[in-house]
């Protein structure tokens, strides 16, 4: 198209004086904008520029010195503020070692609860593995008993309502209102289904 300028590739100038005519060129226009920045936008600008050749061309909407001390100040401060960060990244990292420590820790005694991994114990820990299963053990028979007494009771009850000495008026577990419905449906089972129970009563109380 006639007119379009050609854009020029952002690469360093070979050319030493076409270097320097164009760097400034652009230094003054770089400088001109900082400057029309600062007093549209009321923003406080510093700018320093250092040729190739070392000199140096600087720019400041109030006075150099100012932009540098204010951009110390800030720079300490962002570095206050991003200590805490860096503080909880460490903290963690360590709490996550130690619940991956934790979680080992506990998957291996649980093996060991089961019987393996047993080699690297001394006799002392096998010891005190034995106890904690026998405390285990004693606590899940002593659950086991009271179900047990439980389920008889109910036994006990359903028998009573079959022989019609009494109704049953508080709530059972739903395999014995079954049980229950399908002997008042069909009253022939009656007699077999109270035989059956009060065997596993007779068994229960034996034990």
């Amino acid at each position: 198209m006639a007119g379009k300028r050609e854009r020029i590739a952002i690469r360093r100038i070979d050319n030493l004086a076409a270097r320097q005519v164009t760097f400034s060129k652009r230094r003054r226009g770089l400088f001109k904008k900082a400057e029309e920045l600062s007093i549209l936008c009321d923003a406080e600008v510093g700018l320093v520029v250092f040729s190739a050749t070392g000199k140096l061309f600087h720019l400041a909407s109030s006075s150099m010195k100012q932009v540098i001390d204010r951009y110390d100040s800030h720079s300490k401060n962002l570095q206050k503020s991003e200590a805490p960060s860096q503080l909880q990244s460490h903290i963690d990292d360590g709490t996550c070692a130690r619940l991956k420590e934790e979680l080992a820790e506990t998957s291996l005694k649980l093996r060991q609860m089961r019987g393996e991994e047993l080699q690297r114990l001394s006799v002392q820990q096998l010891q005190e593995l034995e106890k904690t299963l026998e405390s285990g053990l004693g606590s899940v028979l002593k659950t086991k008993a009271t179900i047990l007494q439980l389920e008889v009771m109910e036994i006990r009850k359903f028998d009573m309502f079959v022989c019609g000495a009494v109704p049953i008026t508080c709530p059972l577990p739903s395999e014995l209102r079954s049980r229950i419905a399908g002997l008042v449906t069909n009253a022939s089972h009656q007699n077999k289904a109270f035989e059956c129970s009060r065997a596993f009563v007779i068994q229960h109380d034996h034990r």
